[in-house]
């Protein structure tokens, strides 16, 4: 249990505010984020240091080169509007001027909004310099009505969606994707958001996983041996369809969301990565923040709802990065990386400050003994890789 005096001087390290009016740690260790400042990258930057990437010979399956990627559901206007739309913009020049060569996007983030923004940067470039991938199982139809429940997505494109796997709405959406954007090809397509836990499906989703066992897996199978894609595989937010699908199909990488964050990997350690490791399979890490928690935002995974076991632990991690002269969203980053199951993490941004600061973590030299005093405390996991 963290000490309320560790709390508070945690809080202070780091800008998180005073603790709301409960006087006593019972009554919740509730820590107070910022709402929109950008966490300040700290330690020893290695200026000329070079974004990693992976010696992709010999692999069975498709790897990208770039492990430093951007996700785009913050350009989909993921829980803020984003206007005009210069601000994005801005924010993708910044990613590819700092060296970012890796880009995912998907037809559901702000209902068409994100692919369409992506394109303004990535269709004036060559398409051989990056890799690019988005996602099927949604196809939209446009409507004049707002759409209910929406989601985060704040003001998004007029269009509603329906959940489609088959083979001929898998290759309708790549042809969708591919028009929106205003590329000609993609690298990477994801079978997106397949769980349980989607709460427009709950158990219905094997109903939808049957629907693409039958279309969307041999047809993205068909269009990798043709040389249309360079490699397909899940974009989800729990294991449960790679458990499903990986004795019955061949898929190349896995998107894995809200499923190895420096507070929370266990599972995917124990069970993920060895099941992904066995058929060679890499995993592209999303939401490596937590959803912005872990860069001081107030909200965890996409809800504002924040874990009390969570606050916890981040200040509790968050007093030891202090006094090794690190923030969290560096030391985040970087383990999120750390794995040699992972081909890429892909932390979502809405501003060209939060590209940088994203970027001056991935050079900064962090302290072994911060790791050892994070483990010494059991604050991750002994198993857990470190960067090296």
């Amino acid at each position: 249990m963290v000490s309320r005096r560790s709390f508070i001087k945690a809080g202070a390290a780091f800008g998180i505010g005073s603790m709301l009016s409960a006087p006593t740690l019972a009554q919740q260790l509730k820590v107070k984020m910022s709402s929109g400042k950008v966490m300040q990258t700290r330690g020893p930057i290695d200026e000329d240091a070079l974004l990693p990437t992976n010696d992709v010979s010999g692999s069975k399956h498709y790897r990208p080169k770039s492990r430093m990627g951007l996700g785009g559901l913050a350009a989909g206007n993921g829980f803020n509007t984003i206007s005009p739309d210069e601000e994005i913009l801005q924010m993708l020049h910044a990613a590819w001027d700092s060296g970012i060569r890796h880009f995912d996007t998907s037809p559901f983030y702000g209902l068409s909004l994100s692919e369409r923004r992506f394109g303004d940067l990535l269709r004036n470039k060559n398409r051989e310099d990056y890799v690019l991938s988005s996602k099927v199982g949604r196809l939209l139809t446009p409507s004049a009505e707002p759409l209910e429940n929406s989601w985060h997505w704040a003001d998004h494109s007029p269009f509603h969606y329906k959940y489609d796997y088959s083979a001929s709405g898998t290759r309708r959406s790549i042809e969708d994707t591919l028009q929106r954007i205003g590329v000609a090809s993609l690298d990477i397509v994801y079978i997106h958001d397949l769980s349980p836990q989607n709460s427009d499906m709950g158990e219905d989703w094997l109903k939808y996983f049957d629907q693409a066992a039958k279309g969307a897996i041999p047809e993205l199978t068909k269009m990798r041996d043709e040389g249309i894609i360079k490699g397909w595989g899940f974009g989800i937010n729990t294991p449960d369809a790679i458990n499903k699908a990986i004795d019955m199909s061949d898929p190349d990488i896995c998107l894995l969301a809200l499923q190895y964050s420096i507070l929370d990997h266990k599972q995917a350690l124990d069970k993920t990565f060895p099941m992904l490791d066995k058929h060679g399979i890499s995993a592209v890490i999303g939401a490596p923040l937590n959803g912005g928690f872990l860069a001081g935002r107030d909200r965890f995974n996409y809800s504002p709802k924040i874990p009390l076991p969570m606050q916890q632990k981040y200040v509790a991690m968050s007093e030891i990065a202090a006094k090794h002269g690190i923030d969290m969203k560096t030391a985040a980053l970087q383990f999120a990386e750390a794995p040699s199951t992972v081909s890429a993490i892909i932390p979502g941004a809405r501003t060209a400050q939060q590209i940088e600061a994203n970027v001056a973590s991935m050079k900064v030299k962090i302290p072994d003994a911060f790791w050892s005093d994070l483990k010494s405390n059991d604050l991750i996991a002994q198993n857990a890789p470190i960067p090296t």
